[in-house]
């Protein structure tokens, strides 16, 4: 294996168990900040449990965060040096943003959140939730700018030496893929942490633990576990409109579309046979094409109307993106019988829906990794779409040996990390809201 592939493996691998933890972070400051709100104003004591409780969540799970995100940035140097060197002028300014306007004041406030309850006044500890969720989607803002920059580059010019900088900071910022992609993730963020809150709240009544903290945050988890999704799945439309027309060798790979089709068919399941250009599987004739505006004869461009040497692994990007898909109906429909069963008052008594849901969580964290495998893979052979291909942007000094032994080390060290977690989750959860 050479050095190439085992540096994109490492980067995919930390990049991979990174995005497991932002993935919880946004939505659970958002249920915090609604929790602190309704305590500020009703002044129930059961807003104020599901606030601190999740509190000491979000903790764990930002440090964690914290803690994975760090390596992705020495990556740049020491695997990726030749893209850094490349596009430093415009990626640079992105990141160091994110830092400075958006990462440090979610840091800050947390802290607040996890230490300051007796410490400072109920209108500051509100305000500090509500900085720690704007912190937070600033944050996301600024990385997923960076990202869509990859996806679909403006803003910048190139130089005589073939470097790549800025002509446009607000072009560059605010890319033709920045704006949706920022709204399908966080609201990606906000299902995962819905059904989470709607597993351990579940659980708990399911047991007949936390008595009416539990049942609050039940009602707060299915809530938004049935709007989350459907939610998501407009602007996941949306997304894949714009796909379909700035990166069209990624949507035809994602649907297994070789030949560019007037009236194109939806897979909903298949296989796609790269080597003989085949792919087979149930479909709805002419459905990707109604979906794309609303005329089923509509055209979408085929793979063969590319070079094949810019061919992403078909396959791979096909099988990714209907998981995700498959995953995100699977929540529409369990968040609308949750939502169901409230309406008609037989949540708390339906064990077998409860039980359920902690067997959940796991299922957007799938959808999320799966999207992201789609929409990188799915890029691929650009690094910077049109203009760098990952093979030029890779470092030449540093070999295959290397590259393993980083490999193993991330691994070993992730998986202590993820025990270490898993183990502080499950006792924050066993302890419960405090009474």
């Amino acid at each position: 294996m050479d050095a190439l592939i085992l540096a994109r493996l490492q980067f995919a691998f930390t990049v991979g168990f990174h995005f497991l933890f932002p993935a919880m972070t946004l939505g659970t400051s958002l249920v915090i900040l609604f929790s602190e709100t309704l305590y500020l104003v009703k002044k129930e004591v059961v807003y104020r449990k599901i606030t601190d409780f999740l509190a000491r969540l979000l903790g764990l799970i930002f440090v964690v965060g914290t803690a994975t995100g760090i390596t992705m940035e020495f990556s740049f140097g020491m695997n990726w040096s030749g893209y850094s060197r490349v596009v430093g002028d415009i990626f640079g300014p992105i990141l160091a943003a994110e830092a400075v306007i958006a990462f440090f004041l979610e840091a800050v406030f947390i802290g607040v959140l996890i230490f300051g309850r007796n410490k400072v006044s109920p209108r500051v500890y509100w305000l500090s939730a509500l900085l720690v969720f704007v912190g937070g989607h600033l944050s996301a803002f600024w990385i997923l700018a960076a990202n869509s920059w990859m996806q679909t580059p403006a803003g910048y010019e190139i130089t005589a030496t073939g470097k790549i900088v800025l002509s446009s900071f607000s072009q560059a910022l605010l890319n033709p893929s920045t704006v949706i992609r920022f709204f399908h993730t966080v609201m990606a963020s906000w299902m995962t942490c819905a059904i989470m809150i709607a597993g351990i709240a579940g659980y708990y009544v399911r047991k007949g633990l936390h008595g009416e903290t539990a049942k609050m945050m039940l009602k707060i988890g299915i809530i938004l576990f049935a709007v989350t999704p459907l939610v998501q799945l407009s602007l996941g439309h949306l997304h894949a409109i714009q796909v379909i027309e700035t990166q069209p060798e990624k949507a035809a790979a994602m649907e297994g579309l070789f030949e560019t089709t007037k009236g194109a068919p939806l897979y909903l399941a298949g296989y796609v046979d790269q080597q003989n250009e085949k792919t087979y599987g149930i479909y709805i004739p002419r459905m990707l094409s109604f979906l794309y505006n609303f005329n089923s004869n509509s055209e979408i461009k085929g793979l063969r109307e590319f070079p094949k040497d810019n061919w992403p692994p078909v396959n791979l990007v096909f099988q990714a993106y209907h998981v995700m898909v498959g995953v995100g109906m699977l929540a529409i429909f369990m968040g609308l019988l949750g939502l169901f069963l409230l309406i008609k008052n037989k949540l708390f008594e339906t064990n077998k829906y409860l039980y359920v849901l902690p067997f959940l969580i796991p299922l957007p964290h799938i959808a999320h990794e799966t999207g992201w495998i789609a929409a990188e893979v799915g890029r691929q052979p650009w690094i910077i779409y049109k203009l760098m291909k990952t093979a030029d942007g890779a470092s030449v000094v540093v070999s295959a040996n290397q590259l393993v032994f980083s490999l193993i080390m991330f691994f070993l060290i992730y998986s202590l990390l993820f025990a270490m977690f898993a183990y502080l989750f499950f006792k924050i959860v066993k302890n419960g809201p405090e009474e």
